[in-house]
């Protein structure tokens, strides 16, 4: 059974920066598609962004050059650094595991952690 607890949700200007973190227990992030999601009031879940077994990284394209996907093998955790934040990204953001090594970006999740609410005020 994978458990995964992230952390780092926060409330931000525009413009500052955040660290999300996912730590994975009961498999590697490394061997698996990681991903985290997003959804806003009133909106489905979105994904924000994947990475692959190899380290391949995916973003949607309202994210690509802001925030970066990583992950720590060492410490089995997964990253997500969002810079230049907007008030469209305030959202509950989740990572996610799927059974899965590669195509993360269109796939159906298994594992979801708990959720951390990213708040970014003009």
């Amino acid at each position: 059974q994978v458990q995964l607890v992230e952390s780092g949700g926060d409330s931000v200007q525009t413009g500052g920066s955040l660290r999300l973190s996912c730590t994975a227990s009961g498999s590697s992030v490394s061997s698996q598609c990681m991903g985290w999601f997003r959804q806003a009031p009133g909106k489905e879940r979105e994904i924000v962004a994947s990475i692959e077994s190899d380290g391949s990284t995916t973003y949607r394209n309202s994210v690509k050059g802001r925030f970066t996907i990583s992950q720590d093998n060492a410490k089995n955790t997964l990253y997500l650094q969002m810079n230049s934040l907007k008030p469209e990204d305030t959202a509950m953001y989740y990572c996610a595991a799927a059974t899965r090594r590669f195509y993360c970006f269109n796939l159906d999740y298994k594992y979801w952690a708990q959720g951390t609410q990213v708040t970014v005020s003009s």
